[in-house]
């Protein structure tokens, strides 16, 4: 049973289980009794209840950032209720982004959506401070090979592979795909291939498998600067 909470909360906030209506696919399930949840603004999941921690240790600091003069605690995750009673995690705090024109974008949702086609293999959407958002692509080559052999396009390499105009115009329309169920300011526009794949080893992604979206970006500036440059 997919269920979520933190140690701040003891750690359950919320659990699918075999109770009658007690299971939705794709969420971490009801709220447990005895503790309310609700949605900010920003979308951030804040919690109150007896669950809820008195603090940290000798950290007061610490403890006023994370629970307000309210009582809730402020988990620094996404989220949203589906179907007014199951909890839906989409993303982290520290992830979203804002355009130039003051739109927040939630980029974990995209990602995922556009994973869903085996075109991709990893991607990072973009656009923090931006007119639009973008991204960066990182094809699944294993893939693309059978995909090349099936269209008869000679492939050589991922950085040959990547130039030309049948591969970038077939995995566009991917994009493409994932962009008519997203609010227009989301919309991919202007995205860009990469020949290879992030890893642990070259300092892209935590040991957890998450982006260090800072590093990618100082990695790829002169693309990131292309995209943004007109």
């Amino acid at each position: 049973m997919v269920g979520y909470g933190l140690t701040e909360t003891s750690p359950v906030v919320a659990v699918n289980s075999f109770q009658p209506n007690g299971i939705h696919f794709g969420t971490v399930g009801p709220v447990i009794d005895g503790v309310t949840v609700k949605i900010a603004e920003d979308g951030e999941i804040l919690v109150k209840g007896p669950n809820v921690m008195l603090g940290y240790y000798n950290r007061p600091d610490a403890t006023a950032e994370v629970i307000d003069s309210e009582g809730w605690f402020h988990t620094g995750d996404i989220g949203m209720f589906v179907e007014d009673r199951f909890l839906k995690i989409t993303d982290r705090k520290k992830e979203i982004f804002k355009t130039s024109g003051g739109k927040y974008i939630a980029p974990m949702i995209i990602e995922n959506k556009l994973k869903e086609s085996p075109f991709i293999e990893q991607v990072m959407v973009i656009g923090e401070n931006q007119k639009f958002a973008s991204a960066l692509i990182v094809p699944s080559f294993v893939f693309l090979k059978e995909w090349c052999i099936r269209k008869e396009i000679p492939y050589t390499s991922n950085e040959e592979i990547i130039k030309n105009e049948e591969v970038k115009k077939r995995i566009f329309e991917e994009v493409e795909k994932v962009n008519k169920g997203l609010a227009q300011f989301e919309t991919i526009k202007r995205p860009e291939l990469l020949p290879r794949e992030w890893t642990i080893e070259n300092g892209e992604m935590t040991p957890k498998l998450s982006f260090k979206r800072k590093v990618i970006m100082a990695t790829n500036k002169e693309l990131v600067d292309k995209i943004y440059r007109d």
